[in-house]
């Protein structure tokens, strides 16, 4: 039996997908930080993730601010 690798989400949902994208970096983009910095924005990156099973347009909003500040924050981003 061979395992196939994971070919991405079977949907055909554009801003989905970009979401999904954008939400794995920003996850990626706090892994480093000091874990106090990185426990607090993961849990505001948890709490995005959370919302877009429900409104994904939302999620997207919020996910833009969030990297926004997170840029602007000399000490964490």
């Amino acid at each position: 039996m061979s395992t196939v690798p994971w070919a991405g989400p079977q949907w055909d949902d554009p801003e989905l997908t970009r979401l999904a994208l954008r939400l794995r970096d920003a996850h990626r983009a706090v892994a480093p930080l000091p874990p106090e910095d990185r426990q607090r924005l993961i849990r505001h990156l948890l709490a995005i993730t959370d919302l877009a099973k429900r409104d994904a347009g939302l999620a997207a909003r919020r996910l833009e601010t969030f990297l926004a500040d997170f840029q602007e924050t000399p000490d964490v981003g």
